[in-house]
């Protein structure tokens, strides 16, 4: 298949008016590739995608039972949440072990992604704190190794302050990517990001499900996150959005994260796999179809499934007055 063809097209009418080209990448735990469409090989930052991986140092450290966080919080150090009640409870919860404040989260501030509770808060009068930032439980999760550590909370964010080597370690470590050749950015929240091919993003999701070739200390912190997000699946995401519902809907047979500009990583444990698809203009509307597409195609759902993840698949538009004026569909096959 030629790049060109595999697009999600965005109808209004019976007019194409948009397309958006889709990069897919599976792979086993060898990193053998074993599907792909458009470039696997695309370079690109991981975005919030690593954060199932950078959660890792702070339970291999100690630091998560050194502070006794529970697995609903270890899922939000997981997130990119709504900014629901009980993410920013999570959070706060996590900064009153370590003693600290919101004030400590150097990730900024944003309205809550969840549109009813951003509403009450606007309502209220309310102004949303660095609580409701959807990386709140990662930076607090930075936070408490970086107490667990003994360093200073004041630079958690910086590259060269030991939370960011660790995190960049195990990030290096399980997608087979040394250091010198990461491609180090800035992410959205301040902390370094990630740059690497999807096919080794896709490596280090299907280690992180599969725990081949890992040792007893990673595996047990792979163990725990796919175990607690799969608990507690509203903590990765909240109401309304993907990432829980696929583990809702897969009985926790598959574990997804998004990440900013169209990047989209999964892990099916059972079946020692890793997938990551790249939107390549970086639009998220076209990134949960081209998922769900995929996936079918893969024959990775069930027809329960399908049907269960149908509003996310084939997504309407919808104009100002809330009328159906198209919709956005897949094009494409593996």
């Amino acid at each position: 298949m030629k790049p060109s063809d595999t697009i999600v097209r965005v109808y209004r009418g019976a007019i194409t008016e948009s397309t958006h080209r889709v990069h897919l990448a599976v792979v086993n735990t060898a990193g053998t590739l074993l599907h792909q469409a458009g470039d696997p090989h695309l370079l690109t930052f991981a975005r919030s995608t690593a954060k199932l991986i950078q959660a890792l140092p702070i339970i291999e450290s100690g630091a998560a039972d050194h502070f006794g966080l529970g697995e609903a919080e270890i899922a939000l150090c997981c997130a990119s949440h709504n900014g629901e009640a009980e993410h920013v409870s999570a959070a706060q919860g996590i900064l009153g072990k370590l003693g600290l404040t919101p004030q400590h989260l150097q990730c900024g501030a944003h309205d809550p992604y969840h549109a009813p509770t951003a509403q009450a808060m606007r309502e209220q009068g309310m102004v949303p704190t660095t609580l409701h930032n959807n990386c709140s439980g990662k930076h607090s999760g930075m936070l408490a190794l970086c107490a667990h550590l003994g360093a200073s909370p004041e630079t958690y964010m910086s590259i060269g302050h030991p939370v960011q080597q660790l995190m960049l370690k195990a990030v290096s470590e399980m997608a087979s990517v040394p250091t010198n050749q990461m491609q180090l950015g800035i992410d959205g929240c301040g902390v370094p990001v990630f740059g690497m091919p999807i096919n080794k993003l896709a490596l280090a999701y299907a280690r992180i499900g599969s725990l081949d070739e890992l040792d007893a200390t990673r595996a047990s912190a792979c163990r725990r996150i796919i175990a607690a997000l799969r608990q507690y699946p509203h903590y990765l995401a909240g109401s309304d959005r993907f990432d829980t519902s696929l583990i809702e809907v897969t009985n926790g047979r598959i574990i997804g994260k998004m990440g900013a500009e169209g990047i989209y990583a999964l892990t099916i444990p059972e079946q020692g796999l890793g997938f990551v698809l790249k939107i390549e203009d970086g639009n998220q509307r076209a990134m949960y179809p081209a998922v769900v597409e995929a996936l079918m195609q893969l024959g990775l759902l069930q027809e329960l499934e399908v049907n269960a993840l149908a509003s996310y698949h084939i997504p309407s538009v919808h104009n100002w007055q809330g009328t159906k004026v198209g919709y956005i569909q897949p094009d494409f096959h593996l």
